[in-house]
């Protein structure tokens, strides 16, 4: 069976679940071969072998944490040419989408961002993409070269499969271009102990309707009560309510939860490009005529801060 290059996005070792998803739609097309870079590398194998990955290129050097984007592009190129791939899947975060572009372009192929699916298919694999709004499914394949293909966080379900996972040395020379841009400093991000935002499988947005910096206070508890993580729209943002690395919308985070709850967020074609491949959608608006209305799968039509307080009651109530 073809083999299929999966870029593991982890920290330290750890496995983020968008990588566990990846390697589940590449056991459709293929044998997934893992390719992790940079500290604790190596120590991924476990978590990959457990979901499906038959082999595990590994290679860790400094210049991943001390360089942008390059030296992961120079890597995975050196994956490329080793295991001649059937496809190259990629998580579709920000960096991961820069990954993929810089790879294809050096490798001569097509590329596909934002899956949603994957499948194979006669002529390659076949990717599903939700567009316009959600509009328009559209199904594509690449016809030139070797398909490389970002795929959207909770776009599958992790389904653990034991594989091999027989860990391998990557030989990597890095490019002339690997050193060009040096990280200078890094500042944690403070932990609210929410899940991260594109990886939620929940997520609680608030928007204009919210009316203050404060009141999102109401959102804040709603997510808590879920296990969700806490977004923001475009107008909430530039009010100063809420920073802007909460923002969904074409300008912040794309999101594709399994539920996604949108309150005093009216449906701006610019929020909806953000969240619209949501598997749930629920809108809590006071105007009955708002926009988003028309994507979601429950609409409730009232004042959020009515509706929002008792809803986390409810959720506390039957959780116990």
């Amino acid at each position: 069976m073809a083999e299929v290059l999966v870029f593991v996005d982890h920290v330290d070792g750890a496995v983020r679940k968008p990588t566990l998803e990846l390697l589940t739609l590449a056991r459709r097309i293929g044998d997934p071969v893992a390719v992790a870079l940079g500290n604790g590398a190596a120590d991924t194998a476990a978590a990959l072998a457990e979901h499906g990955a038959v082999k595990v290129l590994a290679h860790e050097a400094a210049e991943y944490a001390d360089y942008l984007v390059v030296p992961k592009v120079d890597a995975l190129q050196a994956a490329y040419d080793a295991v001649s791939p059937a496809a190259v899947l990629v998580p579709s975060s920000a960096e991961g989408k820069e990954i993929a572009a810089r790879l294809a372009l050096r490798i001569g192929s097509g590329i596909i961002t934002d899956a949603v699916d994957l499948e194979a298919g006669d002529g390659g694999p076949v990717a599903t993409q939700s567009v316009f709004a959600a509009s328009y499914t559209t199904k594509s394949t690449i016809s030139k070269g070797t398909p490389v293909i970002t795929v959207k966080p909770n776009s599958a379900a992790v389904e653990p499969a034991a594989a091999a996972g027989t860990v391998e040395a990557l030989n990597v020379s890095f490019s002339e271009q690997a050193t060009g841009t040096k990280v200078t400093s890094r500042t944690a991000r403070e932990s609210t102990g929410r899940p991260d935002l594109t990886e939620a499988a929940i997520v609680v947005s608030g928007g204009r309707g919210v009316n203050g910096a404060e009141n999102f206070s109401v959102i804040e508890a709603l997510a808590d009560s879920l296990g969700a993580a806490v977004g923001a729209s475009r107008a909430a943002v530039d009010a100063g309510w809420y920073p802007h690395s909460n923002q969904v919308g074409q300008t912040g985070k794309s999101v594709s939860p399994q539920l996604y709850i949108a309150s005093g967020i009216s449906g701006a074609i610019q929020h909806r490009a953000g969240m619209q491949t949501s598997k749930t959608i629920v809108a809590i608006n006071k105007d009955a005529e708002a926009p988003i209305f028309d994507l979601v799968d429950y609409g409730v039509v009232g004042d959020l801060f009515d509706v929002v307080p008792a809803l986390t009651e409810e959720v506390k109530t039957r959780k116990g």
